[in-house]
């Protein structure tokens, strides 16, 4: 059940290799009770290993269980556990339903669910069902049928459900929220995002053969926005989305599929089995979401021809704008130069999240990771609710396919309200900071 990662794959090694140190979760956590988290990972390929590494750098976890279709991949996952001196964790791998027995049979508190895509909403209702907090890689489903069914059966079970966004807790992100939240850029009009990350040769396909890897089948059978939680992940909160607004229609546009094709072409030569496939993802998607308050969003997915890695976040207000690519920012009546970019690093360091008390760039995806788990696993702790609710994880989810249902009617399509109704009196909850 290897799952990809997002910016290149963790490799398998030892907890030194990994460049991880034990970290006390009260770092960020600010929980001072000594309970330990009972853990299970499904799904220990690339990303799932990544997990066990940081989990393994928490203080106060215990990892029980491991699952993976392939053996070798769970074995591991055990030896780093057993490598940092921890218990052995119990092995699961049968076949590709083997992840209902270790639920069944484990008591556990949370399972990290790091599998195929078209598998994480089915392990996740099972494991709600069974009064386990299930973290959810990215996307937590492919359907919005899923997706309803995910924020029914936590309504249903009191069980918080949390799609592992680790975007929305980069160090920059939360800095730009602290400053949203104080008002510096005015009331919020417009944002921009995208996942702009040119993958046919690592996440696709391989770089050396050119076979094709499971995720290539979804450029071969849809066309849509198939991986927007990066980019949205943080701009919910900058836009009060499910606490004060909500999205109400979604249009979804694709240019032609040309990328693949030209890669193939480039690399292997014209007799190559994949140069020559219709795939039907086309290259760059762009959403335009309206919200019922006015404010407006684009979306890109770019993720099949040769550029560097951006997220391309931009927020605009009244009083200002923050531009991530540029790493600029400009604050009306405050930049000292009128209608001039000011740099954006000297804000983010006054505006520092609690939740980064130090430098966590030896951690996986430079902290974020570690942000995100042990916030997580403080919730789990406190049999409370998770920083990133059922409700912002089913926004970030429906996307994918309600994405693809524009591009196909070349028309705007409805946005389901997960909340049914419940943002216009919910508060802001998400990195709550109580230092601003």
């Amino acid at each position: 059940m290897e799952n990809i990662s997002r910016r290149g794959f963790i490799e398998s090694g030892t907890i030194a290799a990994l460049g991880m140190s034990i970290l006390p979760m009260d770092l960020l956590a600010n929980n001072q009770t000594k309970k330990t988290v009972r853990i299970g990972v499904i799904g220990t390929g690339g990303r799932g290993t990544g997990h066990v590494g940081t989990l393994l750098s928490i203080e106060g976890t215990e990892i029980i269980a491991v699952c993976d279709l392939t053996l070798a991949k769970a074995e591991n996952a055990a030896n780093l556990c057993e490598k940092a001196g921890k218990i052995r964790p119990k092995v699961y791998c049968k076949d590709e339903n083997t992840w209902k027995e270790l639920l069944d049979k484990e008591k556990l508190d949370c399972v990290i669910i790091a599998t195929y895509w078209d598998s994480h909403a089915a392990i996740a209702l099972h494991a709600m069902k069974n009064g386990i907090y299930p973290g959810i890689e990215v996307p937590a489903a492919l359907t919005v049928e899923d997706t309803w069914k995910l924020v029914e059966t936590s309504e249903k079970t009191g069980i918080p459900c949390m799609m592992l966004e680790n975007w929305s807790f980069r160090q920059d992100n939360l800095a730009v929220l602290n400053m949203k939240r104080l008002g510096m850029l005015g009331e919020i009009v417009h944002c921009h995002c995208a996942h702009s990350h040119d993958c046919i040769d690592h996440w696709f396909f391989d770089s050396k053969t050119g076979d094709q890897k499971w995720p290539a089948e979804y450029l071969l059978k849809y066309n849509r926005d198939q991986y927007p939680t990066h980019s949205v992940g943080p701009v919910l909160s900058w836009m009060d989305i499910n606490c004060g607004d909500v999205f109400t229609e979604i249009y979804s546009t694709a240019s032609a599929s040309k990328g693949i094709n030209a890669y193939f072409k480039r690399k292997f030569g014209n007799d190559h089995p994949n140069a020559n496939l219709k795939y039907r993802q086309g290259d760059i998607i762009t959403s335009l979401l309206k919200t019922k308050m006015g404010k407006t969003l684009v979306i890109n997915m770019d993720m099949q021809l040769p550029r560097p890695y951006s997220n391309r976040w931009m927020l605009q207000g009244t009083l200002g704008v923050y531009d991530e690519e540029k790493g600029s920012i400009y604050l009306e009546g405050k930049s000292p130069e009128y209608h001039t970019w000011e740099s954006w690093k000297p804000y983010e360091q006054k505006f520092n999240h609690q939740w980064w008390p130090g430098d966590l760039s030896a951690q996986s995806h430079g902290g974020t990771d570690y942000v995100m788990l042990c916030q997580f696993l403080d919730a789990v702790k406190a049999k409370g609710p998770t920083p990133i609710d059922v409700y912002d994880s089913a926004v970030m989810t429906a996307i994918v396919e309600l994405s693809g249902i524009s591009i196909a009617k070349n028309a705007p399509v409805a946005f389901p309200d997960f909340t049914k109704g419940k943002w216009q009196t919910n508060k802001p909850w998400f990195a709550m900071d109580k230092t601003i």
